[in-house]
């Protein structure tokens, strides 16, 4: 969903953030976001963002919102510290964020995981749109699962400890290969998203996932 269409998604986006709030002020106890309405929002939530919902069976089941690097981002405004040259702030790149899975959906085995499809729609919408790569800041145990996907990752800076966590920010290439990667190597079978109310915005074609057959 884009600012184009967001008034169509205006439930969902909504049970979205309720959904962050469980996974980020219960779960994972990051309290600093805590609020009364019981929902998980900040300054980066912005009409720019652009988010993407996994959905089954009519509930939702993941998601993530992707920020330009032209506005303010975590990396820009809150960690800037992670990257050794000035935070990105390009256009054609795009931050990364809240990428979660509900509970009971993590570490399926049954067909694509909804992480894996989440994020490999986070690469077929940088190509689409024609993004040229994504920064994220995570923490560093997650560097080996994106290359284990066939995505490319640069360090932007190095490792810092950041609420006991060993944290870094990267740079990752949107390009036909990591989206192909990540459809072969974690069984998503090909485009997941839906353009619904989106048809004025101009759309790159996407390569055939039986290249990599």
């Amino acid at each position: 969903m884009r600012r184009e269409n967001r008034e169509a998604y205006a439930d969902l986006i909504e049970r979205q953030f309720r959904i962050r709030h469980q996974i980020y002020v219960v779960e994972r106890k990051w309290t600093e976001l805590d609020r009364a309405d019981g929902r998980e929002i900040d300054q980066f939530d912005t009409d720019e963002t652009v988010y993407l919902i996994g959905m089954q069976n009519g509930e939702i089941v993941a998601g993530m919102r992707m920020v330009p690097t032209s506005s303010p981002t975590l990396l820009s405004d809150i960690f800037p510290q992670l990257s050794l040259d000035r935070p990105v702030r390009r256009p054609d790149v795009y931050e990364l964020s809240r990428i979660y899975v509900v509970p009971n959906k993590r570490g399926e085995h049954a067909g694509p995981r909804a992480e894996a499809v989440i994020q490999a729609a986070a690469m077929e919408y940088g190509l689409s749109i024609g993004l040229s790569a994504f920064t994220i800041v995570l923490e560093t145990w997650w560097l080996p699962r994106l290359l284990d996907q066939g995505w490319r990752a640069r360090p932007l800076g190095l490792p810092q400890d950041i609420d006991g966590m060993s944290t870094t920010a990267v740079l990752v290439d949107v390009d036909d290969e990591a989206w192909l990667e990540i459809c072969a190597r974690r069984s998503v079978p090909g485009p997941a998203l839906h353009w619904l109310g989106l048809e004025s915005v101009n759309r790159n074609p996407l390569p055939n996932p039986m290249e990599l057959a």
